[in-house]
């Protein structure tokens, strides 16, 4: 009776310790960058027009979205809701935030699907990394923050893939196909470099 009452104390010890490490290994970028990739098997039109969603957890049905969505969607994945997130701190420091669309007060509906607006976002809640040249200093679940020809921002998130024969990283992003994982982290003039971990 002792020695199989041992046995399933050995097992379960054994179970948790494989618990703790298996844990240890699944990081939140990793989990974060999984949550974006699996958005591009979706078929999404991109469509960056104002609509009133819910609050919190809002979004716009799930056949649309821009760079910003990807964004939201990959997080809010993993339980972080960045509408509720960014609202409660724009509302708290409203005069921090770009005011180039001439607002007085916050709106739910939108604030959050602008890349100013989560730019200043994850400087104040994350961390503001230095904008490099060298590939290596992106990691996997770093934010990336791009100004497109026509002054156009855009965003997305450095994946845990390399380009083939680099070591650098591809992005998951969404600038107009719909959520893809390709070679962008270069081509365009980079404007933030971001981490943030909920």
């Amino acid at each position: 009776m002792f020695s199989i009452l041992t046995k399933v104390v050995v097992l379960f010890v054994a179970y948790l310790c494989w618990q703790t490490s298996f844990a240890n290994v699944v990081s939140f970028p990793q989990l974060l960058v999984k949550a974006a990739q699996e958005r591009t098997t979706y078929n999404v039109k991109y469509d960056g027009s104002y609509q009133a969603i819910e609050y919190p957890m809002g979004d716009v049905p799930l056949t649309q979205g821009v760079c910003t969505d990807l964004i939201v969607r990959a997080y809010r994945a993993l339980g972080v809701d960045l509408q509720q997130l960014l609202h409660e701190d724009m509302h708290a420091n409203f005069s921090k935030y770009p005011n180039h669309w001439g607002l007085r007060s916050t709106d739910t509906n939108i604030d959050h699907r602008r890349v100013p607006n989560l730019q200043i976002f994850f400087e104040r809640n994350g961390k503001s990394l230095t904008i490099s040249h060298d590939a290596m200093n992106y990691k996997m679940g770093d934010l990336v923050t791009w100004m497109l020809p026509g002054n156009l921002p855009h965003i997305g998130i450095v994946s845990n893939q390399l380009v083939q024969d680099s070591k650098r990283p591809k992005i998951i992003h969404n600038i107009g196909r719909g959520p893809v994982e390709d070679d962008i982290l270069f081509k365009y003039k980079i404007t933030g470099h971001y981490r943030y971990e909920k």
